[in-house]
């Protein structure tokens, strides 16, 4: 019964290939993402650059509420594992 499995199994073992690699890259995208160091460091960049005269009030508010909404999404996701 083995080997008549790992023959019909033969066909499905590239996708199933795609799906694990898709998954990490999911999960590499999105512990990225989510990581504090990079929003801290992306809020600095856009404060330099509002310093720099490159964002205005509005769009560096902007910038701001959206990346420390993701800040609070990140701890309530750490919270919740």
């Amino acid at each position: 019964m083995g080997l008549i499995t790992t023959f019909l199994d033969l066909p499905l073992k590239p996708a199933r290939a795609t799906v694990w690699v898709a998954e990490k890259l999911k999960e590499a995208a999105e512990a990225e993402y989510y990581d504090p160091a990079v929003v801290r460091n992306e809020l600095a960049r856009v404060e330099d650059a509002h310093a720099a005269g490159e964002l205005t009030d509005e769009q560096r508010d902007d910038l701001q509420k959206a990346l420390l909404d993701r800040l609070m999404e990140a701890q309530d996701l750490a919270e919740e594992t």
